[in-house]
């Protein structure tokens, strides 16, 4: 099994853009307080290296966030490959990571075609889920979605969703 240090709710609120962004503009300062030290005193800004040293910090944590990310998608597809009709709730017990971050990594993993399957829209439990490779999109029209994922919910007597099987 891979091992990782998990955090509730981290899939979820670890990897973000704006942190990226906010890096970007640190590493901005530091380069331009450089270049002025330069250009005016003639020596280094040293207070550019802290701006620098905080773009650093991060970008290093947005990359951790992002690896860590992967391998949460892969404890969740292993989880599944070693039982096709497992429920998200079982997963989570398994693997100590939050339903919350379970059901967003299925919706990655269905969305980039790594899982395909459904749930049971009477009990929530997965219904023959196989990791793939290969990607295949079925679009389908309905009146009613998914709250959680947008998907047309076919059945009116459903009580959880065929896709990502958050209960309505």
């Amino acid at each position: 099994m891979i091992e990782m240090k998990y955090k509730k709710d981290q899939y979820i609120n670890g990897f973000s853009i704006c942190a990226l962004i906010f890096a970007g503009i640190f590493f901005y300062w530091g380069i331009i307080g450089l270049v002025d030290g330069f250009r005016q005193f003639g020596g280094v800004n040293w207070m550019s290296f802290l701006w620098i040293g905080i773009g650093t910090a991060i970008l290093v944590s947005q990359i951790a966030a992002f690896t860590n990310r992967s391998k949460l998608k892969n404890v969740v597809s292993h989880e599944f490959e070693h039982n096709p009709n497992i429920s998200v709730e079982e997963i989570s017990n398994n693997t100590g990571i939050s339903v919350r971050d379970i059901r967003a990594i299925i919706l990655d993993l269905k969305s980039s075609g790594r899982l395909k399957g459904q749930f049971s829209t009477q009990t929530g439990d997965a219904e023959s889920m196989r990791v793939e490779k290969a990607e295949e999109a079925i679009i389908q029209e309905h009146s009613k979605f998914c709250p959680n994922c947008g998907t047309p919910i076919s059945k009116d007597e459903a009580v959880y969703c065929a896709y990502c099987g958050s209960k309505f």
